[in-house]
């Protein structure tokens, strides 16, 4: 990977740090907006970033709506201005009464939930009751992956029994399939095929029932082109992708047809050479997210290194025989796009951001916390 990260005040900033780069970033909203047919068919989920100046730059793009996974994600997003804050995450516990308080503390924003337990429907239901309010509910549908949603097959019934319940509208349905990772684009296209029309059968039925079921937020980054020839007449269809703004050296890898530009980056030092051909930086999994099997991240710009091991403080590499006088030095400054960039995000309080080669800003990771205010 080509080593387009280094800027001039480089020598001022403590590593490791995450670093995020606007020109890049600016590009992949372009381009994520031009995939989705205009800002107003997007839907993003904000915990890839959790900023509030991200969530800025994407309103001048032309983008209202966006998806959160936790209240403080949902309180920066409104607080931004947001038109649209779905808290798609189940509400459980003070979390209920939380967003309740946000309806409360932003009457000109419009509140979205999910749901796939009637009991944490029907609370959140009285609880708006009691609050005079009314909550806007989409139902989690469960379309393979297994972590939440309920079934497609008990989905209609479901969004039914919900519909008679007080405090509450079902307005649609959220449609999220982080199980569709295939690497080719014409099978995750046809599995995602597969999913597209038994949603649609579930909103025709529901419809004519009498039902209002035309809401839909479906897919996640690696499927949202997926879906982009969904229907649209009938529907109100948006797509919610998450880490395209930012991007990461999984995604680029793994998905090709994904045109998106990794735009953030950790500097690093090499603290000690200890052996010939080998070098250690100050970058261990505290720094960068260590949840993706095999590597964590690359070093832009270096081939023919090895990756040894990682500790909480230090990440050791060697390079290939032959290529040991091209061993960084002690001192130098390198810069790796993570594998997984939401997790590497929420490990700094904030980023240094660069555009053309010089620090521009500082932006806060506004939601790092669980909690702002409310």
């Amino acid at each position: 990977m080509d080593n387009h990260y280094k800027f001039e005040e480089s020598k001022e900033v403590i590593t490791p740090a995450l670093v995020y780069y606007l020109d890049i970033i600016k590009e992949n909203i372009k381009k994520a907006v031009d995939l989705a047919g205009g800002p107003g068919y997007l839907w993003p989920h904000v915990k890839t970033h959790k900023m509030a100046q991200m969530v800025r730059l994407q309103m001048e793009a032309g983008i209202t709506r966006f998806k959160c996974a936790t209240i403080a994600e949902a309180e920066m997003a409104a607080g931004c201005g947001a038109g649209h804050v779905l808290v798609a995450y189940p509400l459980v516990g003070p979390n209920i009464s939380r967003f309740i308080q946000l309806m409360q503390a932003y009457p000109k924003v419009c509140f979205w939930a999910v749901g796939d337990n009637e009991n944490q429907i029907r609370a959140l239901g009285q609880l708006c009751s009691e609050a005079g309010l009314r909550a806007n509910v989409l139902v989690d549908v469960n379309l393979g992956m297994d972590r939440t949603g309920v079934p497609v097959k008990d989905t209609e019934a479901f969004f039914m029994d919900c519909a008679l319940m007080d405090g509450v509208s079902m307005m649609g349905l959220h449609c999220y399939d982080g199980h569709r990772t295939e690497h080719d684009f014409t099978q995750r296209k046809k599995e995602a095929d597969t999913s597209a029309a038994q949603i649609r059968d579930i909103c025709r039925n529901l419809c004519e029932k009498g039902y209002s079921c035309k809401t839909l937020v479906l897919g996640g980054s690696p499927s949202m082109p997926c879906y982009v020839d969904f229907p649209r007449t009938g529907y109100e269809v948006y797509l919610s992708p998450g880490t395209y703004f930012v991007n990461d050296y999984g995604y680029t890898m793994k998905y090709p047809d994904l045109v998106f530009t990794p735009g953030a980056a950790v500097m690093t030092r090499v603290i000690s050479c200890p052996l010939k051909g080998h070098f250690t930086l100050d970058l261990g999994y505290k720094g960068i997210a260590s949840d993706p099997e095999g590597t964590r991240g690359v070093i832009a710009g270096m081939e023919h290194v090895r990756e040894l091991f990682q500790s909480e403080e230090h990440w050791a590499f060697c390079m290939e025989p032959g290529y040991e006088d091209q061993c960084p030095r002690v001192g130098d400054e390198l810069f790796v796009v993570p594998t997984h960039i939401c997790p590497t995000s929420a490990l700094y309080p904030s980023v240094p951001v660069v555009e053309k080669g010089h620090i521009l800003d500082t932006w806060e990771v506004t939601a790092r916390n669980r909690k702002i205010n409310i």
